[in-house]
C-alpha cells in the first residue's frame, strides 16, 4: 500500500490542481492482491484533460517507480465528464501499463476517443475503489450499468476462444473468465482466487479452474489444460448469454 500512496501522490503533483481524484482499485483495494502476481490500480479522474508534458511525466513515472511487492502498474487518465457520464466505450486521456517479467513490459496511449475497455475500469473503481487523494469514487464516477460491464467481458470471452493456445496468459484467461461469470450472476467484483473458488462451487468438474489456481497461486510452471480453457470459455458464454 505504501507504493500505491507514493505514486498517488507523484500523479497529484504532476496532474496539480486539475485532479478530481486519485483512486486506487483492483486488488490492493479489493482485497485479494497477491505480492509478486498483482499490480497497482490506479485510476485518475482530472477536470478537462491533461497537457502532452503531463502525458509524458506520468509515463516517465510509472517506468521508474517502486512497485513494491506488485508485479506493475495499470495506470488510467479521464475527464470528470468522461467519468461523471459514461457511455459503453469511454473517452480515454491516457492509459501507461507496466508489467515486469512480462512479454509487454510497458504500453501507453494517448487521447482515445472510444475505450471500450475503460468502462469496466470505471465500475470496478465506483464498486471497490478507495480514494488516495481528491474525491472519493461514488463522487466522480457515475453508476455504470451491468450489462454494460457483461457485454464487454462477453467480447473478451469469444475473442479468447482463439487464444486457448496462449500458454503465457491461460491462467489469467481462465481466472478472468470466473469473474466475469461470478460479475454476470452475482453483480459484483471479486479477485481472480475467490472468483475461482466461487466457479468450482457452482461446478466442481471444472478441473481447468483448479490448474489456473495452482499456476497463479503456487506454480507459476503448472499446466493449465488447453480444451479445458476452451470448455470453460464456452460455458461462461452459455450462461451468460441472457444474463
Amino acid at each position: 500500500m505504501l507504493a500505491a500512496e507514493q505514486l498517488a501522490g507523484r500523479v497529484a503533483d504532476i496532474v496539480g490542481e486539475a485532479t478530481r481524484s486519485v483512486i486506487l482499485h483492483g486488488s490492493l483495494a479489493a482485497g485479494g492482491f497477491r505480492a509478486g502476481s498483482s499490480d497497482i490500480d490506479l485510476l485518475v479522474v482530472v477536470d478537462d484533460g491533461i497537457s502532452d508534458a503531463q502525458a509524458a511525466a506520468l509515463e516517465d513515472l510509472v517506468r521508474g517507480a517502486d512497485v513494491g511487492d506488485a508485479t506493475g502498474i495499470d495506470l488510467h487518465v479521464v475527464t470528470a465528464a468522461a467519468a461523471g457520464a459514461p457511455r459503453p466505450a469511454p473517452a480515454l486521456e491516457l492509459q501507461v501499463g507496466r508489467y515486469d517479467g512480462s512479454s509487454v513490459e510497458f504500453e501507453a496511449e494517448r487521447r482515445v476517443a472510444a475505450a471500450p475497455d475503460l468502462i469496466t475500469e470505471l465500475s470496478m473503481a465506483r464498486a471497490d475503489g478507495r480514494a488516495l487523494r481528491g474525491a472519493p469514487p461514488a463522487e466522480v464516477i457515475a453508476p455504470i450499468p451491468a450489462q454494460w460491464v457483461i457485454s464487454r467481458g462477453r467480447h473478451w470471452l469469444t475473442a479468447w476462444r482463439s487464444l486457448t493456445d496462449d500458454t503465457e496468459n491461460a491462467a489469467f484467461m481462465v481466472l478472468t473468465a470466473c469473474r466475469i461469470w461470478h460479475f454476470a450472476v452475482e453483480n459484483a467484483y471479486c479477485s481472480k482466487s475467490e472468483a475461482a473458488r466461487w466457479a468450482l462451487r457452482r461446478d466442481s468438474s471444472l478441473t481447468v479452474v483448479r490448474q489456473a489456481l495452482v499456476r497463479y497461486e503456487r506454480d507459476p510452471a503448472a499446466v493449465v489444460d488447453e480444451r479445458g480453457i476452451a470448455g470453460l470459455l464456452d460455458l461462461v458464454l452459455r450462461d451468460t448469454a441472457t444474463t
